[in-house]
């Protein structure tokens, strides 16, 4: 897989600029960055659950 230098990483932000404008770019972003912290939140969810010890259920 081919790296992506800072110039690279450049003209596909122009692009994405010119496509998508600057108001509706931000608005991208965002919703990322939320769904990236939503993911994170449920592999750690997953981690604690896979992690936290057997115990017996209690039955009434």
């Amino acid at each position: 897989m081919p790296n992506l230098g800072w110039q690279e990483l450049i003209i596909i932000l122009v692009i994405a600029l010119v496509i998508f404008g600057p108001t509706r770019l931000a608005g991208i972003g965002g919703a990322l960055g939320r769904a990236i912290r939503e993911f994170r939140g449920a592999v750690r969810d997953a981690e604690n659950e896979i992690e936290k010890p057997a115990t017996p259920e209690k039955r009434a």
